[in-house]
């Protein structure tokens, strides 16, 4: 007898799933706020230096506040007042309109600068003056917060298969909501980027945990519902974050704003179950029955003559070896392990450098920061219902495949339009964040279902690290336009159509049980 018969006695999808999967997913609105928060809380606001204490004579105090800019600041090309460089004394010849400050020397900001506060009360740039030859640290920020990211997955990853999904949620709960309201109160840039790593070790534990807990509890037929459901989540939560931070423009505030919500999400995580999969692949059957049974009930399938005995449930054979410690080795020891670890890692890597290589090099639509950010997060809602369709008529691998191949060409099509028609450039480019973000969507989904129950979280964990090192590079190969201008797009283009054949590769798992031990994917017979 297999799990999944025991879920559609119970139903697999009735009441007692529905509200573990919104107590799973609200707490997943939190997540594209803080991995995106770096857009608002380190932008870098219009700038000058400040001239205020400049020794001009009285001639210069005279004068009025556009007059002694003309004087002290040089003019840039569109206009406006340089932003890193002031005259070493005041000019006052360049009060004549003939005057021509081009060829005046000019020295670095001598006594800081000048913020426009219109579009943001503070930022990091404006709180230790992350400008001019020092503006790469805000772009530091969102590195070392990803790296954070990058090691907490490796991290829950083996905690989640060896002490279960439920206590590992917690501890992830109280992480990211410890350090995310640390972080607000940094009153250094260095103690704000180890909170802010402390964070993001802490949130991916969330991302993971969340999206294989409620996968574990519903049958087969629903999964790619609760896979699509999870993702929508965070396209939920990106375009909250714009009115988050429309609403609130300092960046202190701001973070305490995105990550409030958690505090619920540790009151309501007593009424999550913990996984009767993961009980049951550890020997802890009794448990399993406990939280089996409240399903049952819940869903109003309970019956004395049928309910769930440890005899039944004790002779599902989901064990290689009872009481077994599981870690990231037996990701490599046998061959199809070992076969499914290496064309996942890829599939991955090639997901998240497509995706945020596109997200980075999309040029806006000339609207304010709030709105364009706001489009960009509303465009991944019809991409994602789009996909749930498609992935129960063609299945996981057609998808994973199609929706790659299909960005990849999206981004060769841009490469040879002429920038002149731009409007058809933008909703190409826009076409292809929606497929990568679909493609994006289905691996969540695909993952889950091809590892094993007793090394599910550690190939999540897995998987996470290679999307956040994909994630690491892809400012880079941006930075090779400096080579040449299309290069970044043929490596991106090259990247996205290499990893969806890859993809290919992999075995369907549409209507197919879920693997639950590594013996299940060495003999996929069992599983069939």
């Amino acid at each position: 007898m297999k799990f999944e018969n025991i879920l559609e006695e119970i139903n697999g999808f009735g009441p007692f799933q529905i509200i573990i999967i919104v107590l799973l997913c609200a707490p997943r609105i939190v997540l594209p706020c803080h991995f995106l928060l770096n857009n608002f809380i380190a932008a870098v606001p219009r700038h000058r230096c400040d001239i205020s204490t400049l020794d001009g004579g009285g001639l210069f105090r005279n004068l009025t506040q556009e007059q002694r800019l003309t004087v002290s600041v040089p003019v840039g090309g569109n206009g406006d007042p340089k932003s890193c460089e002031m005259f070493a004394e005041p000019y006052f010849e360049l009060l004549s309109n003939s005057s021509n400050s081009t060829d005046l020397p000019t020295v670095q900001c001598q006594s800081g600068w000048v913020y426009d506060n219109s579009t943001f009360t503070s930022t990091l740039a404006t709180e230790w003056d992350f400008v001019c030859d020092r503006k790469s640290l805000t772009n530091t920020t969102s590195t070392i917060f990803f790296l954070g990211v990058m090691l907490g997955g490796i991290a829950f990853g083996y905690l989640c298969d060896k002490y279960g999904r439920k206590n590992t949620l917690l501890a992830s709960y109280i992480i990211a909501i410890t350090f995310g309201f640390a972080s607000a109160f940094a009153n250094s840039y260095i103690l704000f980027a180890v909170l802010r790593f402390l964070t993001g070790f802490g949130l991916t534990g969330i991302s993971s945990t969340s999206i294989v807990l409620s996968i574990e509890w519903v049958d087969t037929s629903h999964r790619s519902l609760i896979g699509v459901l999870g993702s929508m989540a965070w396209s939920v939560g990106n375009m909250l974050l714009a009115g988050f931070a429309f609403l609130v423009t300092d960046w202190r505030p701001l973070i305490m704003t995105v990550t409030a919500p958690l505090g619920v999400a540790v009151l309501t995580w007593w009424w999550i179950p913990e996984s009767a999969r993961w009980l049951l692949a550890n020997g802890k059957v009794e448990r399993a029955q406990f939280y089996l049974n409240k399903c049952a009930k819940f869903n109003d399938r309970q019956n004395p003559a049928n309910s769930i005995k440890l005899e039944t449930l004790s002779s599902i054979e989901i064990l290689e070896k009872q009481n077994k410690n599981y870690t990231y080795l037996h990701l490599i020891k046998t061959p199809k392990m070992r076969r499914l670890t290496l064309l996942t890692g890829i599939v991955w890597y090639g997901i998240a450098l497509t995706y945020y290589g596109i997200s980075l090099n999309i040029s806006g639509f000339g609207l304010n920061i709030y709105l364009t950010h706001f489009i960009y997060a509303a465009i991944e809602v019809p991409a994602k219902l789009m996909i749930y369709y498609f992935l129960n008529m063609l299945g996981r691998r057609k998808c994973q495949a199609g929706t790659l191949v299909l960005t990849g060409v999206c981004i060769a099509i841009n490469i040879f339009l002429p920038k002149g028609l731009w409007h058809v450039r933008a909703a190409v480019a826009i076409l292809g964040k929606g497929l990568s973000e679909a493609s994006f969507t289905t691996v969540f989904l695909y993952t889950t279902e091809l590892y094993p129950t007793v090394i599910r979280q550690n190939g999540l964990g897995f998987t996470n690290f290679m999307s956040r090192l994909g994630v690491a590079v892809a400012p880079l190969i941006l930075l090779l336009e400096d080579v040449w201008p299309l290069l970044p797009q043929v490596i991106l283009g090259s990247v996205a159509i290499t990893c969806g054949l890859v993809s290919l590769l992999l075995p369907e798992t549409l209507n197919v049980r879920l693997p639950e031990t590594i013996d299940d994917i060495e003999n996929p017979r069992i599983v069939d």
